[in-house]
């Protein structure tokens, strides 16, 4: 579990694509506004995942329905989903290769980071979006 800012921020720099789990279209939710200071710092190929809005655009791009439909290798998954379905979240992280399951807070699942914590490395405490503007 990588909770050091200094090492969360080289990894947002040495990393190349980036996962939106939990994508949502409405403005006011966590998830667009940390989206799209992502977008607009423009580090990442970002992709969006939400079997919601599928097929659907979000600050431009198209969202997809599940981790599996992208094509490339996945550095982090940056999940904005309650912690109630972060396992199934690590299980398709797992199966797609990715290196990071980024947690935004409240979506800690503690039962779940220590069952999976040496298969794939969690980042918590840290918002996506602040550490963004850090950079």
């Amino acid at each position: 579990v990588i909770e050091d800012l200094n090492e969360i921020m080289e990894i947002l720099r040495n990393s190349k694509t980036m996962a939106v789990i939990g994508i949502s279209p409405k403005e006011n939710r966590p998830s667009y506004y940390v989206s799209k200071w992502a977008v607009e710092k423009g580090l990442h190929k970002i992709y969006f995942v939400n079997p919601r809005y599928a097929g659907k655009e979000i600050l431009g791009i198209k969202v997809l329905p599940s981790l599996k439909d992208i094509e490339e290798p996945i550095d982090i998954v940056d999940v904005f989903r309650n912690p109630a379905f972060l396992e199934e979240i690590v299980l398709s992280a797992l199966e797609v290769g990715a290196k990071y399951i980024w947690l935004q807070p409240g979506t800690e699942n503690e039962e779940v980071i220590e069952k999976y914590k040496d298969k794939i490395d969690f980042i918590k405490t840290a918002c996506l979006g602040v550490v963004v503007k850090m950079l």
